[in-house]
């Protein structure tokens, strides 16, 4: 009679316990928790032009040909914080892709971002902590990406 008991009782305690884990599951993955992508996350470059009348757009990864119909040669956008090559027959901004970084076919090592054309660690770096452009304050160190970590 005690172990028919001791059965009973514990059938619901496992069944709270898995509800408990698929609802903990469920708000896990319903959270919005920032991914690693490139910094520049729209679909298209605004190319710089002279006159806002002339607006033209590139798609991002557009396809170009190097020697024929070159649509990104070199090109400045986004106001002039990308700068777009033809990279294995791909528009590539080389100031932020970390696959291109600088130049075609350049990549940045684990741990490391795409600024400016330049390979950064952003784990420990005071002026790219974490992202591009994230500055710590005066006198906060940058601790694995984050300012003031610990």
């Amino acid at each position: 009679m005690a172990t028919t008991l001791l059965k009973l009782n514990s059938i619901p305690s496992l069944f709270i316990i898995v509800l408990v884990l698929i609802l903990q599951s469920h708000i896990a993955l319903s959270l919005d928790f920032p991914t690693d992508t490139d910094e520049d996350d729209s679909k298209e470059y605004v190319v710089d032009t002279g006159s806002r009348y002339l607006l033209a757009r590139i798609r991002k990864g557009a396809h170009c040909n190097l020697f024929n119909h070159n649509i990104c040669d070199g090109i400045p956008v986004n106001n002039g914080t990308g700068l777009l090559h033809c990279c294995k027959k791909h528009c590539r901004n080389i100031l932020s892709d970390k696959n291109n970084c600088g130049r075609c076919g350049r990549k940045c090592g684990f741990g490391q971002r795409c600024c400016h054309g330049f390979c950064t660690n952003v784990a420990f770096n005071g002026n790219h902590c974490g992202k591009c452009n994230r500055k710590c304050l005066p006198g906060i160190k940058c601790e694995f990406g984050s300012c003031g970590y610990a």
